[in-house]
């Protein structure tokens, strides 16, 4: 693999001598933290273990010839499998898994049971879909002040296959990117993402997510986004940037057709406004804002996206940001959001 960025993982180890100031614990009772933990995605989305995935899930199947789809938790543990395989020697975290949409069932014995009589082992249920995330902290860069990790995420929508057919190549979305420690955004580069990936077993699945890692430039992506704080935009120019956000939603197809892509959804541009006079970490309301902040306040509103729609999103995040940095010094593709 080229150009990874690797830092050394002990570096930060006792760095503090603790052990030598060990006392007897005096135990203090402090108020609980109830402060809301972050995810890497939001939306409508349930924490769920990979055991819950694999223990109490059945597995869809195509109907025309009852064959088994890759269930989610096969999904999981291949690509936990290639990261651990690729990344050897480095340390890589348990998968952060996200699900939402449960589709319930009942087992044959109980079709005929009341609703409100049905025991738990009368049940089935499975997810439409399904995200999750691998943090390697070990491979890292700060950016902006913020530190970011090297984070492989996964999607899989059942909704978006056609499982009343024979069974036929499956659809998986999968990305290696960098994650802000600070808000756990996703930072998704073209060269670092697979939106058609469509194999057929798991053997296909490994070897897929093996190339995207080798192919994807970690230097490259880490110099993109360093890069972005080296440009400012006033708040009139933010304000403008706002607008045309929302009159893009509403332009004719044709006209539409004719710029570059935006993804983000008017309640996702109102949460950027928001963010941006709110938001501890990347507001600066009153003040000048860098690309670097901007970027970050689009993958935080994508944060609400659906789990089908996210890994778009967070790419299409990043060309908006990069785009229209280069409008700032005078590239005409993205002119039209600043004009």
């Amino acid at each position: 693999m080229k150009n990874l960025i690797i830092m050394p993982q002990a570096q930060n180890r006792n760095r503090f001598g603790f052990n030598a100031y060990v006392e007897d614990a005096t135990i203090i009772e402090e108020p609980i933290n109830t402060v809301r933990p972050k995810r890497f995605i939001e939306a409508n989305t349930e924490e769920v273990t990979l055991q819950h995935l694999m223990n109490d899930c059945i597995t869809p199947v195509f109907s025309k010839d009852n064959e088994l789809t890759i269930n989610h938790a096969q999904f999981i543990e291949t690509i936990q499998d290639a990261v651990q395989s690729f990344f050897n020697g480095e340390q890589v975290e348990q998968a952060d898994i996200r699900v939402s949409h449960m589709i319930k069932g009942r087992i044959p014995e109980a079709i005929h049971k009341p609703a409100n009589q049905l025991l738990e082992s009368d049940k089935t249920i499975y997810y439409e879909r399904c995200a999750f995330c691998i943090d390697i902290p070990t491979i890292y860069e700060t950016v902006g002040g913020n530190r970011l990790n090297l984070s492989i995420v996964g999607v899989r929508a059942y909704n978006q296959m056609n499982l009343y057919s024979k069974k036929s190549p499956e659809l998986f979305r999968l990305a290696i990117g960098f994650k802000n420690q600070v808000c756990c955004n996703m930072c998704v580069f073209t060269d670092g993402y697979k939106d058609d990936l469509r194999v057929s077993n798991t053997s296909e699945l490994y070897r897929s997510a093996l190339e995207l890692f080798n192919g994807y430039n970690a230097a490259k992506h880490i110099h993109l986004m360093q890069s972005l704080g080296d440009t400012y935009m006033s708040e009139h120019q933010f304000c403008q940037i706002i607008g045309r956000m929302r009159l893009y939603q509403c332009l004719p197809t044709g006209y539409q057709k004719a710029l570059p892509r935006m993804l983000l959804t008017d309640t996702q541009i109102n949460s950027v406004a928001k963010a941006y006079i709110n938001d501890d970490n990347f507001g600066s309301f009153g003040n000048e804002l860098d690309m670097w902040k901007f970027y970050n306040l689009l993958t935080g509103a994508n944060k609400s996206s659906y789990i089908d729609s996210f890994l778009d999103r967070s790419l299409n995040a990043t060309e908006l940001a990069t785009g229209i940095c280069s409008a700032l010094h005078g590239d005409g593709k993205y002119k039209w959001f600043i004009d």
